[in-house]
């Protein structure tokens, strides 16, 4: 039997401490309905007895303190709300727990925006990790060290997993699962609570918001030329032109400032205008490709389904109610 130990931040949020727990002792029950041993012992660890949340809306009980927790099997660390900094520094007397735990053989999972809380630990130092796309630039500039995955929902690295955005953990709680209970519990317990299996990325959701908080001026004044002129097409030898650096150099300027090369930026900027396009209008996908400045359906197509995961039809017919077939 796996010992689970879901933790209760200070200023964690609800919903992805009761999630965890349920879909654990959810598959337990599955397992008694067909005469099977538990999979899991499931238990809420805390640095206290009662940890209030949602400026006391609610309360949540510790089965035990984290004292109390000698070995565990699987660590997870629900996601956090509020200003990030305060949170963690609210929650640092489990770092040293979690780091000792995860040497001992522990596995440590973090979902959505709980990534702040396991890369504060030092852990995920030169690996991969998933959070909430929304969070993406702060992370970065927080923990340069680790390589945060743009769109992905599940990373796993050496024991240590993360989760996209908000319901998006629900996936690595299925990956995990699967890991400990199965395959077949996994499926049963993604059609026990309609949840879409083996899902893969986030990327449909994100509203690309350029990085800006650099200090940078002209890297920045070329953002903003980009952004004004999504209908143009905008080559990188007349930005660094325009803004009087040398090609070569402005590229890397670019990159280190925003996290994205230049073309990355300018392809990011047009799909995300017509993004909204093909959410808010009736417009078929030739006159939407036309307004962001592309000429090719092929390389819009292309470039679209890279970003958002879906072709731009796929897209329009998620999004927009009233989208008509062409």
């Amino acid at each position: 039997m796996k010992h689970v130990s879901i933790l209760i931040p200070h200023d964690s949020v609800m919903a992805s401490i009761v999630d965890p727990r349920l879909i654990f002792t959810g598959v337990n029950d599955f397992l008694a309905q067909v005469g099977k041993p538990p999979a899991f012992k499931v238990q809420l660890v805390g640095l206290t007895r009662e940890v209030q949340l949602h400026n006391g809306t609610f309360s949540v009980h510790a089965d035990v303190l984290i004292s109390d927790v000698k070995k565990t099997d699987l660590i997870l660390v629900p996601a956090i709300g509020g200003e990030l900094k305060t949170a963690i520094k609210k929650n640092e007397n489990f770092f040293p727990w979690i780091i000792d735990q995860y040497h001992n053989g522990a596995e440590v999972a973090s979902l959505c925006i709980g990534a702040f809380l396991l890369a504060s630990t030092g852990l995920l130092n030169g690996k991969e990790c998933s959070s909430h796309w929304l969070t993406a630039n702060e992370f970065r500039e927080m923990f340069p060290e680790v390589t945060l995955v743009d769109g992905r929902i599940v990373t796993e690295q050496q024991g240590l997993y993360s989760s996209g955005g908000a319901s998006s953990y629900w996936n690595l709680l299925l990956h995990l699962v699967e890991k400990h209970a199965g395959r077949e519990m996994a499926i049963m317990a993604a059609k026990v609570y309609a949840l879409e299996i083996d899902r893969k990325t986030q990327s449909p959701f994100i509203m690309f918001n350029g990085q800006k908080k650099h200090e940078d001026e002209p890297i920045k004044q070329a953002q903003e030329f980009i952004e004004k002129n999504v209908t143009e097409r905008i080559s990188v030898e007349e930005l660094a032109v325009k803004y009087a650096i040398g090609k070569r150099h402005f590229i890397r300027r670019f990159k280190k400032a925003t996290n994205n090369t230049p073309i990355e930026y300018i392809q990011r900027v047009k799909i995300e205008a017509a993004k909204k396009q093909l959410e808010n209008s009736r417009k078929n996908v030739n006159e939407v490709m036309y307004d962001v400045g592309y000429s090719d359906i092929k390389a819009f197509r292309t470039v679209f389904r890279k970003i958002t995961g879906l072709s731009p039809i796929e897209y329009r017919n998620k999004y927009n109610g009233e989208a008509v077939e062409v």
